[in-house]
């Protein structure tokens, strides 16, 4: 017959510690810390070297349209220049023979195509002073009927001493000049013969036996 069990004896004493165990396997990352504070900003560091140079960009869109301009000063007005093409006409008469002593011997019709320019005309042809001593005839240009005035009338003389009875000189001569202030449009260009001053009416003839010509073209104004 089993008896009552005994009371619990008294506590042993702590045994000793036991040797360290064996390293366990890593344990895996742990998540990430909350954002600390901006640290203190630093010294700046030294300049460094220049970049090599970029390509070009690509153009951008066109600006806005800008506001009109005030208008610019007034130019000074210009000469015209050379003109684009030639504007010129002959007029010409075969064996003239025009025995007359004063007025119109011929006149040639021109269209000028400017205000700002001048006309540069020319005869040639025979003049004549006959039978007289000491005679003077004046040939000259007229422009609508009216002698050149800018610069001075464009004329030319023929004249015989006193031995000039017993001469004939027929001689082919040469009249030119330029004449500025002609409207535009057209113009009347007249050869004409007269006395000259302080002389008697002698006797003319124009054109005797030969080509007479005259020669009018359009071309700037002279230089100031």
């Amino acid at each position: 017959m089993h008896g009552k069990p005994g009371s619990p004896g008294t506590p042993g004493r702590d045994g000793r510690d036991g040797r360290d165990g064996a390293k366990g396997d890593q344990g895996g990352p742990g998540r990430i810390g909350p954002q600390g504070p901006p640290g203190v900003m630093g010294p700046a560091g030294a300049n460094g070297k220049d970049g090599a140079k970029g390509e070009a960009g690509f153009q951008g869109p066109p600006g806005q349209k800008g506001e009109r301009g005030g208008s610019g000063a007034r130019g000074h007005p210009g000469n015209p220049g050379l003109m684009p093409y030639k504007n010129w006409k002959e007029c010409a008469w075969n064996n003239l023979d025009d025995d007359k002593d004063n007025g119109l011997i011929k006149d040639c019709v021109f269209t000028k195509n400017f205000t700002d320019t001048a006309l540069h005309v020319a005869w040639t042809g025979a003049l004549r002073v006959y039978a007289c001593a000491e005679c003077c005839k004046r040939w000259y240009f007229t422009f609508n009927g009216a002698e050149c005035s800018t610069p001075l009338p464009i004329d030319g003389v023929v004249y015989l001493g006193s031995s000039g009875k017993t001469q004939n000189p027929h001689r082919v001569r040469h009249i030119e000049g330029h004449c500025n202030n002609i409207h535009k449009g057209k113009v009347r260009v007249g050869f004409w013969v007269g006395n000259c001053a302080r002389y008697g009416n002698g006797n003319a003839k124009t054109g005797w036996n030969s080509v007479s010509r005259i020669f009018i073209e359009e071309v700037p104004t002279a230089q100031a």
